[in-house]
This record gives C-alpha cells, structure tokens and sequence, in this order.
C-alpha cells in the first residue's frame, strides 16, 4: 500500500513535538504510514456507522466529533486524508467535508501523541534524532 500522505506536514507535526531534536526522514516516513493505517480503519468504522443510519456519505459524527475545527488550523492536508479514508471503504461511499476535516483533526492530535512519545524515547536513549525506531518503539510499546 502507498503511502497517500505527503511526509512534510508530518515532519512538522514531529518538529513541534521535537524541542532541540533533529528529525529523519525515516521517522516521517513511518509516521506518515502508520497515521495512513490508523485513519483508514476509523473510516471502516465511520462506514459501518453511516451504513446502519441508511446513509452513503461519511459525516463528521461517524468519527463521534461535535465541533469541526477550522481547516486553517490543520496541518495535515484535507485531500490525501480523503483518499485515506477511502482506502479501505466500498466505493459507494462519499466523505463530507466536515467528515474530513475531522479525520484530519483526529489523525493530527494522533500524530502529535505519537510524536510526542517518540521525542521522549529518542532522548532517554541520548540521541539528538527522533528516527523510525522511535516511532515503531512507540507503536510496540503502547498497541
């Protein structure tokens, strides 16, 4: 499976979570695939909601958000997170605007969580680089 995310909207995402650390490519790279993964299954998820409401267009309520945040305030493209969300779903189904959005909203607060965690890693293992293993250490350590 491509990777339908560009990595630099993810490199920052990491950068903001890094303080004085450097950033590999490496780690963007397997962020932005494991960000791609995640939101795929929270359309799986979406759809099946929108398929018991009798409905064919994803909503920002299948991935239970209230309140849509500005697209201004993402960081993450709203375009390849609609192809994300369509990865894994049957053809027949639209994604909302808003339902974007709030993908988008979603994978981002779940990027930094893991940004976050693996700037924490990478320090305690007193390297000035977040890289891959980082993340994929999060990823063993915490799913």
């Amino acid at each position: 499976m491509s990777v339908e995310l560009p990595f630099a909207p993810v490199d920052t995402i990491i950068r903001r979570n890094a303080g004085s650390l450097r950033v590999s490519a490496d780690a963007a790279e397997e962020l932005a695939r494991r960000i791609q993964r995640h939101g795929s299954e929270l359309a799986i998820d979406a759809a099946e909601r929108a398929r018991e409401d009798g409905r064919k267009t994803l909503m920002a309520e299948d991935f239970d958000v209230e309140q849509v945040v500005s697209r201004a305030e993402l960081e993450l493209p709203v375009a390849p997170v609609d192809r994300i969300a369509r990865l894994r779903i049957d053809d027949r189904y639209r994604v909302s605007m808003d339902a974007r959005i709030a993908l988008a909203d979603i994978l981002e607060d779940y990027a930094d969580n893991v940004a976050d965690a693996a700037a924490k890693l990478a320090r305690h293992a007193d390297r000035r680089t977040i890289q891959a293993e980082d993340i994929e250490t999060y990823f063993a350590l915490f799913e």
